[in-house]
């Protein structure tokens, strides 16, 4: 994994994105210790459905009533 200065990555910023939209990793370091690592994005393989997860969760009828008067004191 090349390690580059910050120098040159202020520089040659969209070289190095090139770089790494090709799957290559940088370092970024200053003053010669690494402080940063440049690496590609990994993409979704699959696209999203909606509505997979229906019928999972629920929300009691009583969710925005107010809170007990003995939980209340902890938040106030």
């Amino acid at each position: 994994m090349p390690t580059i200065n910050t120098h040159e990555a202020k520089t040659q910023f969209s070289r190095l994105l090139l770089r790494v939209s090709s799957g290559e990793e940088i370092i970024i370091a200053k003053s010669g210790k690494p402080v940063a690592k440049l690496v590609p994005i990994k993409r979704q393989a699959h696209k999203r459905v909606a509505g997979i997860d229906r019928g999972n969760a629920w929300i009691a009828e009583d969710f925005d009533a107010p809170l007990p008067k003995d939980l209340r004191t902890y938040f106030e």
